[in-house]
């Protein structure tokens, strides 16, 4: 059964008592129920080509704001697409600690990016992260995350179309008469750009300021233990 709004007002939707989302205040996927549904006469006077409804997270009580596409204006309802668009979404979040400050500035607008749905603009942010990253990790920084990404290609069975255009957004440039030009993304290769840039900042930067930490911890504990032995023995009975 389609999704519909009936001449009463009433949203009906078969998928009701099943339907959830990541809720963008509280993060917690959870049942959403329908708070403020349009009138069926304003709909039927104006006729927009898309419908927002309100619903409110079942965890936190915040308001959720839904767009759906008409599909039909009937007799007695209005016709809804099951497809919908948040128009909040919840906040991508990205270990940044041991992150370069330039880099970590660009992640988090990068990130912001992703969450309000500007595939294009967190691709173009992508780029730039990648030519900074290149940049600090000095001569050959370009050719180790190159071999990284074939790694990462390895590891998620991407195929050829999907690795080629990773390809173009991270590692072309705006030059040469426009024949990089930066490719166009919708949701999913912008969320498969995400995780394998997620990978190779990791890789370069957080396994290393990790591991970095962790042997400091270790020197630190030995010379801790070392100076109280030294005192031990030191030590009149």
């Amino acid at each position: 059964m389609p999704i519909y709004i009936d001449s009463g007002g009433t949203l009906h939707h078969d998928q009701a008592h099943n339907f959830a989302l990541t809720c963008p205040h509280c993060e917690v996927l959870a049942h959403v129920t329908p708070v403020s549904v349009p009138s069926y006469a304003a709909l039927v006077s104006m006729k927009p080509s898309h419908v927002g409804i309100v619903y409110r997270c079942d965890a936190c009580n915040q308001p959720l704001f839904l767009k759906f596409p008409v599909k039909m204006y009937a007799g007695t309802r209005v016709e809804l697409a099951s497809g919908y668009t948040e128009l909040e979404r919840p906040r991508e979040k990205f270990d940044v600690t041991h992150l370069p400050q330039e880099i970590d500035a660009q992640c988090r607008e990068a990130l912001a990016c992703f969450s309000a749905g500007c595939w294009n603009a967190f691709g173009s942010m992508c780029r730039r992260i990648a030519q900074s990253t290149f940049q600090d990790l000095g001569e050959h920084g370009k050719l180790k995350m190159f071999d990284q990404l074939n790694d990462s290609r390895e590891m998620a069975e991407l195929d050829q179309e999907t690795f080629n255009l990773l390809r173009r957004v991270l590692f072309a440039t705006d030059s040469n008469g426009g024949r990089n030009s930066m490719p166009p993304l919708d949701a999913n290769s912008a969320g498969i750009l995400l995780e394998v840039l997620k990978d190779l900042l990791y890789q370069s930067y957080v396994r290393r300021g990790r591991l970095q930490q962790a042997m400091m911890m270790r020197r630190r504990f030995a010379t801790d233990d070392t100076a109280a032995k030294v005192t031990l023995l030191g030590a009149k009975p």
